[in-house]
């Protein structure tokens, strides 16, 4: 066996990363941290962590569902060519005197 050559070097490699890989299955396996390829540790987050996190992410895309309705509502409302604003302002202060009393503050 020549020791110099590509051969024994890719070896070496494909043993050591090997290696690795087995090490970090047998860590994920019986819960330990993992290493990555520079020697840092990846903890395992914790079951109830994700499930709060999941349960904020549909609320927030719950929210945000509705904040997309109501922009469409105003965007309907606003590009209406019937839509008359002004009108339907005045039309409000002629029911309520207190808008009335409002303005003039």
């Amino acid at each position: 066996m020549n020791f110099g050559g590509p051969t024994f070097v890719l070896a070496i490699i494909a043993i050591c990363t090997g290696s690795w890989l087995i090490n970090n299955w047998i860590r994920a396996r019986h819960g330990y941290a993992l290493e990555d390829e520079w020697g840092g540790k990846t903890h395992r987050t914790d079951d109830k962590v994700v499930d709060a996190l999941r349960e904020e992410n549909a609320l927030l895309r719950q929210q945000l569902e509705a904040t997309h309705q109501r922009l469409a509502n105003v965007e309907a409302i606003v590009t209406d060519r019937g839509f008359d604003v002004a009108n339907q302002i005045e039309a409000l202060r002629r029911e309520n005197p207190a808008l009335k009393q409002d303005d003039a503050r």
